[in-house]
This record gives structure tokens, C-alpha cells and sequence, in this order.
């Protein structure tokens, strides 16, 4: 069964929309302990929701693991961990932080509760709650 998260990304450096314009996109960079062994845990087929942080602070898109289990390439250490995603759908209506917040069903919420976590474990029930809050 498939696990879901959310990753953060901040569009002026790396959008939705350069995922999908590059097909299948790496997440490196990553240097927070919690966020790398998120990082870790992911395995091929989960989902993964794409968030815009810094501007828009919403979530855009679904995409999937596709590689997992990497070393971060721009990590000389070889101590930081990544990911491969493809880029799966862009949801009919974003979902905003604001909304987010504001939503008793997503109150304990890691998007939420550790905002400054780049990348975050979704339990099922808030995915499928934001796919409903997407129009989904």
C-alpha cells in the first residue's frame, strides 16, 4: 500500500510546472534530519503531494515516487538522501495553507503543525480530505 507525503518547493526555484516540463525530477537538497529520513522511508509508487512554499503556500499538484532509496547527488558526504518523482496531475483547485489551517480535519496535519518541515508524511485520511478540498 502506497504512503503519502507532501514535499515543499519554492516555485521561483523549482515549480510544478519544471517538474512537469522535465518529466521526472530529483529531490536533493534536502538538509533537515526529519525531511531525509522521510526521504529514506519513501518507496516506489507513493504519492506525493507538490506544495509551492514561500509564494502561493499551496499545494498544486500529485506526483509519485519514482526512484527511491538514493544518495542526494549534491551531497559530498553521501550522508543526505533523495528521491525521483514524475509528475502524476495538477489538482483542479489548489489547496492553500490557510485553508489548511483553518480545517479542523487537517489540525494535526505535519503541513501544519511542523511548517517548516520541507518534507512531510500525509496520513491517508488528510489525503484523501485535501483530493476533496482539490476537487477530486
Amino acid at each position: 500500500m502506497p504512503r503519502y507525503w507532501l514535499m515543499k518547493s519554492e516555485p521561483d526555484a523549482y515549480s510544478w510546472d519544471d517538474l512537469v516540463e522535465e518529466g521526472e525530477g530529483t529531490w536533493d537538497g534536502v538538509r533537515n534530519h526529519q525531511a531525509k529520513n522521510n526521504l529514506a522511508a519513501m518507496e516506489v509508487g507513493d504519492q506525493v503531494f507538490f506544495y509551492h512554499s514561500n509564494v502561493g503556500l499551496e499545494i498544486v499538484g500529485i506526483a509519485e515516487v519514482s526512484v527511491a532509496g538514493i544518495t542526494d547527488p549534491t551531497d559530498p558526504t553521501g550522508k543526505w538522501a533523495a528521491v525521483k518523482i514524475v509528475p502524476k496531475q495538477k489538482l483542479p483547485s489548489t489547496v492553500t495553507l490557510k485553508q489548511a489551517k483553518a480545517d479542523p480535519e487537517l489540525a494535526e496535519m505535519e503541513l501544519v503543525k511542523l511548517m517548516r518541515l520541507s518534507v512531510s508524511e500525509v496520513r491517508p485520511a488528510e489525503w484523501k480530505h485535501i483530493l476533496k478540498l482539490a476537487g477530486i
